[in-house]
C-alpha cells in the first residue's frame, strides 16, 4: 500500500499550485481521484487538511478517530448536535460504510410532488459515477436492488449474509426488502480484510470498512500531491472574479498558497463559514443545513431469533421510500439491525427474539436553518428544528410498521427514542441552475467564482433518505470528469 505522508506548511507557503483542495473527506478525495486519472504529470496539487493524520493503529489505541474535538470547531444555538470528524479522511473515519444510492425520484421532488426543489441533474446523469464509486470502494450489495435503483453493472462484491428475519422479509417483499449495500468488505480485498461483524464500525477493529487510508492511499501518495495536515483554512482571496489564493494557519503562523483552481471540500458547516470569512457569502450561502430525522424502535418477536447476519446492519426496506404521499410527508427508509442496540431479552430461551429498527425520514431544508460566522471566526449553527414534513413522515411509518412487518411473528413494537443526529450534515451550498435559488451549478462550480468547485454533501439540493456518502463520491467523480480539461 502506498504510504501517505504529510508535509510541513513551509512546503506550501508562498507557492503556486494548479489546484488547492480544502479538506480530505469524501468530496475532496473522490474529486482528487477523478482529476488525477486525467491530469498531466507536471500538475501540482496542494491538499490542506485542518485535522491531523492518524493511522488505524493510533485510532484503535486511542479509541477515537481524531485528536481534534469536532465540537470545539463550531458553536450552536440549539441542543441538536452535528457529528463529523476533523482529521485526514474526514467522514471516511467515522462512517459506518452504509452505501445505498439515492432513489431516482429523490432528484425530482418539485416536479413530481410539488415540494422542495428539483436537483439540476437526475439519477441517470449520476448512475455511471455511482458505479465507479462502488468499484473504488468494493461495495458489497444485493443484485435485487436494481428493481428500485436501476444499475448498469453488478455490485463489485456479493451481499452480506442477511439474518433469518431478512430472509422472511425478502421472500414476502421482493420489491421492497434488500440486503444493505456496504463498503464493509464481504470478501477481503488487497488492502482490507472481510468484515468481522464486531459491531464497532466507527473504528473498525479489522480495518474492513473503506477509508482514505486503506482505499485511496495511492491518491494522496501521488507525487503530484502535497498534503499538509493541521492546516486550518481561514479565508480565500479573490481577484478579477476568480479565487486567487487560499490563506491558512499552521505552525502558529499564517500562510498563503496561490491556485488556478480551488476545491472547497470542507463539511457543510465549515465550508460556508470559510466563504463568509472571505467576503464571498450572501444569498443562500450557509442556508438550508439539514439531515434526515431518525427514530429507533424495538420489535419483540415470537419464536424467531435474530443476529445471525454477517454485518452490523443487514436489511434495508423501501416500502415507504417513494410514492404520491411525498406531497404530504417525507419518505422513509427502515434499517433492520443485526446488533443488540437495546439489549437482549431477559426471558430464558428468547434472548435473540428481538429486532432493533432504525427509521430515517427526509426533511425539507429550511433557509432558517443556517450557518453563520461567529465572532471567534468559527461557524455558528442555527437550527430551528425538523419540519412538520419530516415529523409527519415518522407518524406515517408508525402507522405502517405493522403492515411492513407482517411477514414476521411480531409480539410487540416499541418506540425507543428520537435519534439526536444522523451525522449527515448537508445542504448549505446547494446545487441548482438558478443563482437566485442555489449557490453552485450542476457541475459543482460556484455561480459567481468560476474557478471554485464546491464538493461534499453541502451541495445537496434536498435531503433524500439514503446515507449521503456514496452520492457525495459520485458527484465528485462526475464533477472531476466534466472539469478535467481545466488542468491540461
Amino acid at each position: 500500500m502506498t504510504a501517505i505522508t504529510t508535509e510541513a506548511a513551509a512546503a506550501a507557503s508562498g507557492g503556486r499550485f494548479d489546484m488547492v483542495v480544502v479538506g480530505s473527506g469524501f468530496g475532496s478525495a473522490f474529486f482528487l481521484a477523478g482529476i488525477l486519472a486525467r491530469a498531466p504529470e507536471r500538475t501540482r496539487i496542494l491538499v490542506l487538511e485542518r485535522g491531523g493524520l492518524h493511522d488505524h493503529a493510533w485510532q484503535i489505541e486511542n479509541a477515537r478517530n481524531s485528536a481534534t474535538d469536532h465540537e470545539s470547531t463550531y458553536s450552536r444555538a440549539s441542543e441538536k448536535p452535528w457529528n463529523f470528524t476533523i482529521g485526514f479522511g474526514g467522514g471516511m473515519n467515522c462512517w459506518f460504510a452504509q452505501t445505498p444510492r439515492m432513489h431516482p425520484n429523490d432528484f425530482r421532488l418539485r416536479s413530481l410532488y410539488g415540494v422542495g426543489e428539483d436537483w439540476p441533474i437526475g439519477y441517470d446523469d449520476l448512475e455511471p459515477h455511482y458505479q465507479t464509486a462502488e468499484e473504488i470502494m468494493a461495495i458489497s450489495g444485493d443484485a435485487d436492488m436494481g428493481r428500485v435503483l436501476p444499475r448498469s453493472a453488478p455490485f463489485p462484491q456479493p451481499p452480506h449474509r442477511g439474518s433469518a428475519i431478512d430472509r422472511l422479509m425478502k421472500a414476502a417483499q421482493p420489491d421492497h426488502h434488500f440486503i444493505m449495500p456496504t463498503a464493509r468488505a464481504r470478501i477481503a480485498t488487497p488492502t482490507r480484510p472481510a468484515c468481522c461483524a464486531s459491531l464497532r464500525c466507527q473504528i473498525c477493529p479489522a480495518d474492513a470498512k473503506f477509508t482514505a487510508q486503506n482505499g485511496l492511499a495511492h491518491v494522496f501518495g501521488d507525487p503530484r500531491v502535497t498534503l499538509v495536515c493541521d492546516a486550518r483554512v481561514t479565508r480565500l482571496e479573490t481577484s478579477g472574479g476568480l479565487v486567487s489564493a487560499v490563506v491558512f494557519e499552521a505552525d502558529g503562523r499564517e500562510h498563503r498558497a496561490s491556485a488556478d483552481l480551488v476545491v472547497l471540500g470542507a463539511n457543510a458547516i465549515h465550508a460556508p463559514a470559510i466563504l463568509e470569512a472571505s467576503g464571498m457569502g450572501g444569498g443562500l450561502t450557509g442556508r438550508g443545513l439539514h439531515e434526515t430525522h431518525g427514530v429507533e424502535y424495538e420489535v419483540l418477536l415470537d419464536g424467531l431469533d435474530n443476529f445471525d447476519g454477517s454485518t452490523i446492519t443487514t436489511g434495508l426496506n423501501y416500502a415507504l421510500a417513494d410514492g404520491d404521499f411525498r406531497a404530504r410527508h417525507g419518505a422513509a427508509l427502515v434499517f433492520f439491525e443485526n446488533r443488540w442496540k437495546h439489549g437482549l431479552r431477559r426471558e430464558p430461551g428468547r434472548w435473540r427474539q428481538t429486532l432493533p429498527l432504525m427509521v430515517v425520514t427526509e426533511d425539507l431544508p429550511s433557509d432558517e436553518s443556517r450557518v453563520l460566522l461567529g465572532d471567534d471566526g468559527e461557524p455558528h449553527v442555527v437550527f430551528p428544528g425538523f419540519s412538520d414534513y419530516a415529523r409527519a413522515g415518522i407518524v406515517a411509518v408508525e402507522e405502517r410498521l405493522p403492515e411492513i412487518l407482517a411477514p414476521l411473528p411480531v409480539e410487540a413494537i416499541r418506540f425507543v427514542f428520537e435519534r439526536p443526529t444522523e451525522s449527515h450534515l448537508q445542504g448549505t451550498l446547494r446545487m441548482g441552475h438558478d443563482p437566485q435559488t442555489s449557490v453552485i451549478d450542476a457541475d459543482m462550480i460556484h455561480h459567481r467564482w468560476r474557478n471554485l468547485v464546491c464538493v461534499g454533501s453541502a451541495a445537496f439540493t434536498t435531503c433524500a433518505t439514503a446515507n449521503p456518502s456514496l452520492t457525495v463520491a459520485a458527484l465528485s467523480l462526475r464533477a472531476a470528469e466534466r472539469l478535467h480539461g481545466g488542468l491540461r
